[in-house]
């Protein structure tokens, strides 16, 4: 026969632990500053990329593909290989594009709503939470192995063009982008990391530890 303290005694120990089990759980939940600390840990880097753009009104999807290159800690380079060479380049608070052996060059400062999709890369890339948050609520979900970070405008004049962000990735390395635009239109991007001697690609991407 068990007695009552015994009884007691089983259903406290099971309590505790799972009180324990909660709180560790809670603890070691993957979290942006964790992320940022990952995604901050190399400094420059190269990958390959395609994209999909869904415009509406058009029945297939606008198809683009190139290479991204980053250098902490604001470069930031899009290099459209197909269907047509174009690059475009930002750079402190400068922006250069180049197409078709013309060349112009903006003040991102002059263009808020551009400067606020920069910054969301630029933020992310660099691993600099207080850039990003300046522009975006931020909501981060799943894990260091696999985890997807939702943005959403908070400036007013960005709101005004950009619905949402979701950017997607593995430890260090950011996979794909995906943009919401007000009105309907849709980018999707996957990012392909180059393995090069000079190390892992960082524009969107990092390698694994």
């Amino acid at each position: 026969m068990i007695s009552g303290s015994k009884i007691r005694l089983d259903r406290w120990c099971r309590a505790l632990l799972a009180a324990w089990a909660l709180s560790a759980s809670s603890a070691w939940a993957f979290d942006l500053p964790e992320l940022m600390g990952l995604l901050a840990q190399q400094k420059s880097g190269e990958a390959r990329f395609t994209e999909q753009r869904f415009v509406r009104g058009l029945e297939g999807p606008l198809e683009a593909s190139g290479v991204l290159s980053f250098t902490a800690p604001d470069k930031l380079v899009r290099r459209t290989l197909s269907p047509r060479p174009e690059s475009m380049s930002v750079e402190g608070n400068t922006l250069t594009l180049s197409r078709g052996g013309r060349t112009r060059t903006l003040q991102l400062d002059s263009m808020p709503e551009l400067l606020g999709m920069v910054e969301a890369m630029r933020g992310t890339l660099s691993g600099n939470s207080q850039g990003l948050q300046r522009y975006f609520r931020s909501t981060l979900s799943g894990s260091s192995s696999s985890w997807t970070l939702d943005l959403q405008p908070v400036d007013e004049r960005l709101a005004a063009q950009v619905r949402s962000m979701r950017l997607s990735g593995r430890g260090g390395e950011v996979l794909g982008i995906e943009m919401e635009f007000i009105g309907g239109d849709r980018s999707v991007m996957d990012i392909t990391p180059e393995r090069g001697a000079a190390g892992p690609a960082r524009t969107p991407a990092r390698s694994p530890p």
